[in-house]
């Protein structure tokens, strides 16, 4: 699996699975399940690199025009993976056409589909809470 920052743009193509890096090693049977999808699977982590790096580099690739749908797909409970999941509403704020997104979470070996309105909900903290 290669590395989402080190990969030249007009590699990917089809469906692009972008994988939190450890996802192989610690929920090996939900990557499994998520990579027989996926054309194309490269890793990123959060921890490393910074989520602006991620999205220049994404929306570089999306510009391409060789990409027809991208599955994030990463660790539950990890606040740097958690950031993954954010990339795509970035990039809907930046590029007028996009392909589908879809975002799943890896927990006890099974994936979690995990909707807009949660990744919202996760950056948005205080509609979960009570005003002081």
């Amino acid at each position: 699996m290669n590395a989402l920052l080190t990969t030249n743009i007009y590699e990917p193509q089809g469906v692009l699975m972008i994988a939190g890096a450890c996802l192989p090693k610690m929920q090996p049977d939900a990557f499994k399940s998520l990579a027989s999808q996926a054309d194309c699977i490269l890793s990123l982590c959060l921890e490393e690199s910074h989520i602006n790096m991620a999205v220049t580099k994404l929306g570089a690739m999306l510009s391409t025009d060789r990409i027809t749908k991208v599955i994030f797909a990463t660790v539950d409970r990890s606040p740097h993976c958690t950031q993954l999941h954010y990339i795509d509403h970035e990039l809907k704020r930046m590029m007028p056409s996009l392909p589908p997104f879809e975002h799943y979470v890896a927990a006890d070996g099974k994936l979690f589909p995990v909707s807009d309105q949660a990744i919202e909900q996760s950056k948005t903290l205080r509609t979960l809470t009570q005003s002081i």
